[in-house]
């Protein structure tokens, strides 16, 4: 039986040592403040990057994908370590330059066989795909069966959360000014989904109890497989993961995770932000 490695990249917001236990890869993207640049995760650690954020006067971060030399070299060392075969899930095409890199990466190494799979999405979006890969794996699925389900599955993420202000994602590039303005004028919450790798707005309410309720209806609509509640700083998030958990009818409570936005993608949403990712049951609709 072949061995079928997955990997994944930081903008997953996987915690390094959850991903080295279930044997999953990740592909460092960077972050840069000012004139310093990081690999996230790797030399700048998610509480690192917080505090550089949430820091008076810090410059704003910017984020980059790595170079197709990164993800070569991750590759290769996977190869290296026994692989096979691998099974690449990384962040949007259309929110990263990060599938073009991995794309070059998979023609530097020709004779070995990469599927690189466009998960649609980010943060554990991708890494609800990357551990239903180490599942299929483990049971022995070839490398290419898995990729074929991943892309069918990943119409079965939903990813929704709630921002405290739009001001993040303008300075990202995600939305315009004039909306991020708008939105700040009427104090609105934002909740914003990415679907079919796009951003896009859900719903909009006044109060953060109201998005926290909004945020709930929208996750549980369907039957949840998988679900990872998301938060940044100071947003409160052992009340809300409860609260979401209980309404999750026939969640299997140990695929649940509690994960803290990371350094990829955490510079779009800012503080404050709460929400989660559900890979809802294959087949089910929304009640």
């Amino acid at each position: 039986m072949s061995r079928v490695a997955i990997v994944t990249d930081s903008a997953s917001d996987f915690d390094p040592a959850r991903a080295a236990s279930l044997g999953i890869s990740i592909v460092p993207l960077v972050v840069t403040f000012g004139a310093q640049s990081f690999k996230a995760g790797v030399d700048l650690t998610t509480d690192e990057f917080w505090k550089r954020m949430t820091a008076p006067d810090s410059p704003f971060p910017t984020t980059a994908a790595s170079s197709p030399g990164d993800f070569k070299e991750v590759y290769s060392r996977v190869f290296a370590d026994g692989a096979d075969a691998i099974v690449a899930i990384h962040v949007a095409s259309t929110l990263s330059g990060t599938i073009k890199s991995a794309e070059i990466a998979k023609g530097m190494l020709p004779d070995r066989e990469i599927h690189i799979v466009d998960s649609l999405s980010a943060s554990m979006g991708e890494g609800a795909l990357a551990e239903l890969g180490v599942e299929m794996a483990n049971s022995g699925v070839p490398a290419a069966e898995i990729a074929s389900v991943l892309r069918r599955r990943r119409d079965d993420i939903g990813i929704y959360l709630a921002l405290d202000t739009l001001e993040y994602l303008k300075r990202g590039g995600r939305i315009s000014g004039a909306r991020a303005a708008i939105g700040t004028l009427l104090s609105v919450k934002p909740i914003i989904e990415v679907k079919n790798g796009e951003v896009g707005q859900a719903d909009k309410v006044r109060t953060r109890g109201k998005a926290r309720e909004r945020l709930i209806e929208l996750l549980t609509a369907r039957p949840i497989e998988r679900l990872s509640i998301l938060h940044t700083t100071e947003a409160g998030v052992e009340e809300f993961a409860e609260q979401l958990m209980a309404r999750a009818d026939g969640l299997d409570r140990s695929k649940a995770t509690i994960d803290l936005v990371g350094a990829s993608v955490g510079p779009h949403v800012g503080p404050g932000c709460v929400g989660g990712v559900a890979l809802w049951t294959e087949g089910s609709k929304a009640g």
